[in-house]
C-alpha cells in the first residue's frame, strides 16, 4: 500500500486551518532534493509556516509539498519530499501529529536482499515503552 502520510498531512492541515489556527510543519532538512532556505535550518531541521495566508500555491501531493513563501522579504519556492516531513501541528496549541522518520526506513529498505533484513540492529521505529503488569 502507499504511504498514508500525504493523506494525513492534507487532513490535518485542513483541520488546523478550519479551527482558525496556524499550521506549521517540521521538516528534516538533510534529505536530498529539498529546497528550503538554508538560513532557516537549525540542527538539520526547519519549521515552516504553511498557513494559507503565509504561502502561495500550496500543494500537498502524494510525493512532495510545494509552495512559495517569503523569507527576509524575498519570495522563494519550496520543495519538500513528503517523507521529509516529521510533524504537522498548530502553532497556537501544539496539537497535531508527529511521523516516523522514513528517511532511515527508506535507506534500510535498499539494504535488504530477497526480503531478508541484513541489519541485525534493532529498528529505531520501535517504541521504547514496555507493558508493566
Amino acid at each position: 500500500m502507499s504511504s498514508n502520510r500525504p493523506y494525513l498531512l492534507r487532513a490535518l492541515h485542513q483541520w488546523i486551518v478550519d479551527n482558525s489556527m496556524t499550521p506549521h510543519i517540521l521538516v528534516n532538512a538533510d534529505v536530498e532534493n529539498i529546497q528550503v532556505p538554508v538560513s532557516a535550518v537549525r540542527n538539520g531541521k526547519v519549521v515552516l509556516n504553511v498557513d494559507p495566508a503565509a504561502v502561495q500555491n500550496l500543494e500537498i501531493g502524494n510525493d512532495y509539498l510545494t509552495c512559495s513563501a517569503r523569507f527576509n522579504g524575498a519570495s522563494q519556492s519550496l520543495f519538500v519530499p513528503i517523507f521529509a516531513i516529521l510533524a504537522i501541528y498548530a502553532r497556537e496549541n501544539g496539537q497535531g501529529m508527529m511521523f516516523a522518520d522514513e528517511l532511515s526506513t527508506k535507506q534500510d529498505d535498499g539494504d535488504a536482499v530477497d526480503g531478508a533484513d541484513n541489519n541485525p540492529q534493532p529498528r529505531k521505529d520501535r517504541s521504547h515503552l514496555q507493558l508493566i503488569k
